[in-house]
């Protein structure tokens, strides 16, 4: 498997701001290929690369304000090993978090799907969810979590993610949430998946339905969007002007939702 994917970002800056970015592929998967370049008023600055964790890998700078431009470009071949497991995951990976509240959902997992395990489990939350939800671009707002989609019945994959992610934690299943690239995504965007401990690994749970769970390429994880933001600014505002994501696989996989699939 050959995936190629880029990413292109034009902001403008209000003042000076602290930027750090998460677009550029999780660690542990086999580059043909990368660049990553960022304009500050057209001239080159070098980012700071942090690891965080499960490979994330953050680019960090300071502009003064102005325009700043990312691109990202990679070819991955082939695939990474399944992810680890480790015993804090399944501690954090547990708790409620800002934007999945596991602990207010609580009774409405409890109702819909108690008694189910394992695999039977997360296909009944998967199709529960994407029965309920209604995909709208521009439906929520950045500080929407579960219980608010729910409500609304409307998000887009962050929101599905989410949603899935708090009912499976609910039920006492480690959940997270990964940003990925996404061959096949229409409308073509960063995408989430929630990411579910079941039968000793970790395993795709995408209620969206919208591209192929085989070819995702990870770039961040964590409890939720508040972990895994493709960008994240401090100190001063800006104005996102351009975004552009390609994500393309050399063979493109059918999905047909019922097999365990993790994302390598």
């Amino acid at each position: 498997m050959k995936r190629t994917v880029s990413a292109y970002l034009d902001v403008q800056l209000a003042g000076q701001t602290k930027m750090v970015y998460s677009v550029a592929a999780a660690k542990g998967l086999t580059l043909e290929s990368e660049s990553l370049s960022i304009m500050v008023n057209g001239s080159s600055v070098q980012p700071v690369e942090i690891a965080d964790a499960h490979g994330t890998r953050l680019h960090q700078l300071v502009a003064d304000g102005g325009q700043v431009t990312l691109n990202y470009n990679a070819v991955v071949v082939g695939q990474a090993d399944p992810p680890p497991v480790f015993d804090l995951d399944l501690i954090t990976y547990l708790r409620p978090s800002r934007y999945c509240e596991s602990d207010t959902l609580g009774p409405t997992a409890a109702s819909e799907f108690g008694g189910l395990l394992g695999m039977d489990l997360l296909s009944a939350v998967r199709d529960w969810v994407a029965e309920k939800l209604v995909y709208v671009t521009g439906s929520s707002l950045p500080t929407d979590g579960a219980v608010r989609t729910l409500m609304a019945r409307q998000g887009v994959c962050r929101d599905f993610a989410h949603l899935s992610i708090a009912l499976l934690r609910a039920l006492n299943v480690p959940a997270r949430l990964a940003a990925v690239y996404a061959p096949g995504l229409s409308p073509m965007e960063f995408h989430a998946v929630a990411e579910a401990f079941v039968d000793g690994g970790w395993y795709v749970v995408d209620a969206t339905g919208l591209a192929p769970r085989q070819s995702l390429l990870r770039v961040a994880t964590g409890r939720d969007a508040a972990d895994t933001a493709f960008l994240t600014n401090y100190w001063s505002g800006l104005q996102l002007t351009g975004l552009e994501v390609t994500a393309v696989v050399d063979e493109f996989p059918t999905d047909d939702g019922r097999e365990l699939v993790q994302l390598r």
